[in-house]
């Protein structure tokens, strides 16, 4: 915690690396900002992808927060496995407070924490991909905050909602932890490639498939809006 850097909290290393008086908690803030992206609807700028990917590289220091597996593949699986119900029970808050509280946020003003512009557009990504939104939301930060806020709003089935909601968190978390562990051994194995020398790139890379789709679809749609 010593020399805090408010840049600090959009580097992913940052929380995977977190301890207090050399106590590490990375596992638990890496939890808590995966159910943050949507329960506490704080994922317009917390690095999602970028996250579950890195601590797919740290899964085995991760894991050993808590306990100690003499085991690569448990250790991943334990992860994910974590991961996505962090992921799950974010989403369940997500949607009760978008059931509870629906007509407030559509009148609410603009904050840093809020912005109703990302409301507006996850709710037309929802109302054109359906129950399908929710598993294609996970991949993709804004609308990961919001999809099962409009959920909750447009009143889905919870049975439907609950079964997108764990079938796309489990995809999400396994993905993205699997990709990042498997790739860093492939690559240090076969090519000599240390991935942890890396770390800035595959951030801004992971940032850019993430993130760029997304701006370019929603200011595509504002033009034509226009």
């Amino acid at each position: 915690m010593n020399d805090f850097d408010w840049k600090n909290l959009i580097d992913p290393l940052f929380y995977i690396h977190f301890d207090v008086n050399g106590i590490k908690l990375g596992i638990y803030i890496v939890l808590f900002i995966v159910f943050a992206e949507t329960g506490l609807f704080a994922g317009f700028f917390l690095p999602g992808d970028s996250l579950l990917f890195l601590a797919g590289i740290y899964s085995r220091e991760l894991i050993e927060n808590i306990l100690f597996i003499d085991n690569d593949f448990i250790n991943v699986v334990l992860l994910s496995t974590l991961v996505a119900l962090s992921g799950i029970l974010g989403n369940i808050v997500g949607y009760w407070f978008g059931s509870k509280s629906g007509y407030y946020l559509y009148n609410k003003e603009d904050s840093f924490w809020f912005k109703k512009k990302y409301l507006v557009q996850s709710k037309d990504f929802f109302e054109k991909y359906g129950g399908k939104a929710i598993i294609f939301a996970r991949f993709l930060p804004i609308l990961r905050t919001f999809a099962p806020i409009v959920a909750g709003i447009v009143s889905m089935d919870k049975q439907k909602f609950m079964f997108y909601n764990v079938l796309s968190s489990f995809i999400w978390s396994f993905t993205l932890i699997f990709a990042g562990h498997y790739l860093y051994g492939f690559l240090l194995e076969n090519y000599r490639i240390d991935l942890k020398e890396h770390i800035e790139l595959i951030v801004l890379i992971l940032v850019a498939i993430t993130v760029l789709p997304v701006i370019y679809k929603f200011s595509k749609k504002s033009k034509v809006q226009e």
